[in-house]
């Protein structure tokens, strides 16, 4: 061997060696970051472990143990990237934690994949240790949460859920709003950074302080501020509830183990160092929240002192004639369950708001209501608000507006901040819509022109307005539900002209009509349409199913409509699909749609003639298949009009 090859040889080895040294170096950095996160991890201080999952992440993107840690500790900030992690976690190692379907149940299940949140719990129920009870008990909870958010997400409420914004929301957690009797003036609280002593507790957020803003325009408010005085303690410290006249105010204070306190607003505007409101309310346990009446007579509040589980049950105490407390009485068994029942609240209407983790929640905490019957003398079952309101996650601290027209609640939803962010809830209204018919080609006006709004509530269900233009000003006036999209259909002398869609704004407050005017191809004096005008719009279906919708049905009457007003008209039935199964299975399912569609026609009266079908599958989407709402437009039955012999020759 020559010098030079020699030289070579000794420099490749050294290479070798420097890199085998920087390759266990990088180890040894490695194996220390993931310790360093799994303690944090192991005290639930998730926002701090994060950053060093993410650094051992950053150098070997496939640690299985990094991903489901971090996984497990992004279902506090990101529900979304939790799923992703879970999921990578379980491909690369199926077995890297013996509690993993447990978390890829609790993700599917805050990411309303409520099937699979199922499969995955009745999975690891299967190998809990028997002598587990309290492990098997609350999977079979888990299991029953998930059941009940299938059920109430698929009849959702018209409601409008509008996220306070990022003045008042942030990465870490805001909760407990507290408006002003004149609206302008909003306290809540805040784990934020910007908290007075800016100690982080245990967890890795910060301690709870009371911000204050005003509101500037009707969706704005001022950079919160920490409240001026002596309202937050080194502790935890919450609103609950301004009352009298807004010169008080109830809060919650950490000390001895969590009390119900007052403060009063001094002349030059800040608040007076908190006090006990009662040695009768508050005990040596845990009081977390209240709710005192207008008359300052009745106080609503939650404790743990009477629990023999140590969860929150929900009280009432009132004052006796000589200005003290009397003594506390539970609501009963119809409200307080076995489960953490909090967050009081009495509608001046008697109606009592409160959040619980039992009854039939969604999962964590919903927001429930219950009316007292004065009669029987005792409160009624309580009712889940439903969806949107309520999600798989925590949803608490409902309050409503001064005028009862809105609420505020905090919630840990999609979409949000971070954490918990606080929310406004407001009830979708019926709206005016006003407008008049003209002709499309030279504006003319067209009266006695039939007008039907289809629609569908939330829940989807149809619902249809009508009414007819005016002899003198071809104009209409309906009353519609607001916040949706409408099939409009426009006929004359019982012969359908066209179908045309809408789409009219949320109405949360009352407003003036809307104004919307429908220009239409030219109408002759006997009514008929004019040559090639026809309107039909696709039907869709569920997930592997043919079985005709509701709003199906209304679409296929406009069809019938058409076809019986213009007899010379037939056409093609066209049946399609997602990608989701094999293209054979999908060949046969959009026939199946295609017949369904048929079936209806001809059971009504048009002949088979004047109809054929096809089938695509899945060979001509219509959007690409790329997420859960394109499928659904890919699952559907087109109507094509066939070109009679004449338009084709003279094409």
């Amino acid at each position: 061997m020559n010098q030079l090859a020699k030289s070579f040889s000794r420099f490749s080895m050294l290479l070798v060696f420097i890199c085998l040294l920087a390759a266990s170096a990088m180890g040894q950095s490695t194996r220390k970051q993931l310790r360093a996160a799994n303690k944090f991890f192991d005290k639930e201080n998730y926002r701090e472990a994060l950053p060093l999952y993410e650094q051992v992440l950053a150098s070997d993107q496939d640690n299985a143990e990094a991903l489901f840690r971090a996984g497990v500790s992004y279902m506090t900030f990101d529900k979304e990237k939790a799923a992703d992690y879970l999921y990578r976690a379980q491909k690369l190692k199926p077995k890297v934690d013996r509690d993993l379907e447990y978390w890829l149940g609790r993700v599917d299940h805050i990411n309303y994949r409520f099937d699979s949140a199922i499969e995955h719990f009745q999975t690891y129920q299967k190998d809990i240790p028997k002598r587990n009870d309290e492990r098997r008990a609350e999977v079979a909870q888990l299991i029953q949460y998930a059941k009940n958010a299938k059920r109430e997400t698929a009849n959702p409420k018209d409601v409008f859920v509008n996220n306070l914004g990022d003045h008042v929301n942030t990465a870490y957690s805001e909760h407990s709003p507290v408006i002003s009797s004149d609206y302008n003036y909003l306290l809540f609280t805040s784990r934020s950074s910007a908290s007075t002593g800016g100690q982080e507790a245990q967890d890795g957020e910060y301690y709870e302080d009371i911000f204050e803003t005003n509101r500037v325009s009707t969706d704005e408010w001022e950079k919160p501020r920490s409240v001026p005085g002596a309202l937050n303690s080194r502790g935890h410290d919450a609103s609950i509830q301004l009352f009298d006249n807004d010169t008080k105010l109830l809060l919650y204070q950490s000390e001895n183990n969590g009390d119900i306190m007052v403060s009063e607003r001094q002349s030059d505007g800040t608040w007076g160092a908190p006090k006990s409101i009662s040695d009768k309310v508050n005990s040596r346990d845990f009081e977390s929240d209240a709710y005192i009446t207008p008359d300052g007579t009745t106080l609503f509040y939650s404790t743990n002192h009477y629990s023999e589980n140590g969860d929150l049950n929900i009280y009432m105490i009132q004052r006796i004639v000589n200005g003290t407390w009397g003594t506390p009485k539970s609501l009963g068994n119809t409200i307080n369950t076995e489960f953490d029942d909090d967050s009081p609240y009495l509608a001046s209407d008697g109606t009592l708001y409160f959040s619980s983790r039992g009854h039939n929640s969604m999962g964590g905490y919903d927001i429930f209501s219950a009316k007292y019957d004065s009669v029987a003398r005792r409160w009624a079952r309580p009712v889940n608000l439903g969806s949107p309101i309520n999600t798989p996650d925590d949803d608490t601290y409902y309050r409503l507006s001064p005028d009862g027209s809105y609420a505020y609640l905090s919630s840990y939803r999609i979409g949000g901040y971070g954490e918990k962010d606080i929310y406004t809830i407001s009830y979708i209204k019926n709206t005016g819509l006003k407008g008049q018919v003209f002709t499309k080609a030279d504006s003319i006006l067209v009266p006695g022109v039939e007008l039907i709004f289809n629609g569908l509530q939330a829940d989807k269900r149809p619902i249809s307005y009508r009414d007819v233009t005016k002899p003198d000003s071809a104009s209409f006036n309906v009353q519609v539900l607001s916040g949706r999209k409408y099939q409009v259909q426009l006929s004359r002398d019982g012969r359908v002209i066209e179908t045309q869609e809408i789409e009219v704004p949320a109405v949360i407050t009352e407003a003036e009509a809307i104004t919307q005017n429908f220009y239409i191809d030219f109408i002759d004096t006997t009514g008929v349409l004019a040559p090639g005008t026809y309107a039909m719009k696709p039907v869709y279906f569920d997930l592997d199913e043919y079985d005709l919708r509701a709003e199906s049905i209304t679409e296929l009457e406009n069809i019938l409509r058409i076809m019986k007003a213009n007899p010379t008209i037939n056409i093609s039935i066209e049946g399609h699909t997602d990608a989701r199964a094999t293209d054979g299975y999908n060949m046969t399912l959009g026939q199946n749609r295609a017949d369904a569609a048929y079936d209806y026609l001809v059971g009504k009266g048009i002949s088979p003639k004047r109809l054929v079908t096809v089938t695509y599958g899945e060979r001509r989407p219509a959007v690409p298949n790329t997420s859960e709402e394109n499928m659904q437009l890919n699952r559907r039955t087109e109507f094509k009009v066939l070109p009679r012999q004449d338009d084709a020759v003279m094409k």
